[in-house]
């Protein structure tokens, strides 16, 4: 499903079968990177031409949410990593029509990505919206947002570096809601609320817009590294 970011390496594993089941686009784009064509880790400053601050999106769906994030904060670099091939050509597509300068995409998995084309205490700010859920029970062990993975990133936050968490699943808001606090590196800029179902100034996916017009609410979540 396009915009869910499949989190297939909570425990490790890799791409899998799934890897083989996509019909690969061809993208040509000078947004568009290879992970292959860079060093490991790339100099971020040298790819984008700058040094500004770099901001990661997990999962970014077909590209409207990081498009307008990116227009907004021209002063900031953002990376955007989808495991889905066809989202990475359409995020290009509408990138690249706006002409935006300071967004790269990749396809690759985020452990992966992360361990070895992050420099660590480099990022300022992680957005990660409306991952895959993974409904059933005895599938929630491979949701990408758990402790264990915050602990995994919070080495490679900036100082009073930014973690945005949305979704719009009650069953996943409520429980990453419950064990943010429980990562003692970073403090809720919501508190003494664990969640809100608005938060102003955010912008919105094609698939936040697409859940709250059918009835349902996003839990937005917000952290700074302390």
């Amino acid at each position: 499903m396009l915009g869910r970011w499949k989190a297939l390496t909570a425990k490790g594993q890799t791409f899998g079968k799934e890897e083989y089941m996509q019909s690969f686009i061809h993208i040509e784009s000078h947004n568009y990177l290879r992970p292959e064509n860079l060093p490991v880790p790339p100099d971020w400053s040298a790819v984008f031409g700058n040094d500004q601050p770099l901001a990661l999106e997990i999962g970014c769906g077909v590209g409207d949410f990081i498009l307008k994030t990116a227009l907004d904060q021209p002063e900031m670099n953002f990376v955007a990593i989808d495991f889905y091939n066809k989202g990475c050509w359409k995020s290009c597509r509408r990138l690249d029509r706006h002409e935006v300068k300071n967004v790269r995409v990749l396809r690759d998995e985020a452990r992966l990505f992360i361990t070895e084309r992050v420099p660590k205490g480099s990022l300022s700010s992680v957005y990660i919206n409306c991952p895959d859920p993974w409904p059933k029970k005895r599938h929630r062990k491979r949701r990408l947002v758990n402790k264990e993975f915050l602990e995994f990133l919070v080495p490679y936050l900036k100082e009073g570096a930014n973690f945005y968490f949305a979704t719009d699943f009650d069953d996943y808001g409520i429980d990453v809601s419950k064990m943010l606090p429980e990562v003692t590196a970073l403090a809720n800029q919501f508190a003494p609320d664990l969640y809100r179902h608005e938060f102003p100034g955010y912008h919105l996916s094609k698939y936040m817009r697409k859940f709250m017009a059918e009835g349902k609410r996003i839990y937005f979540m917000h952290y700074r590294v302390k």
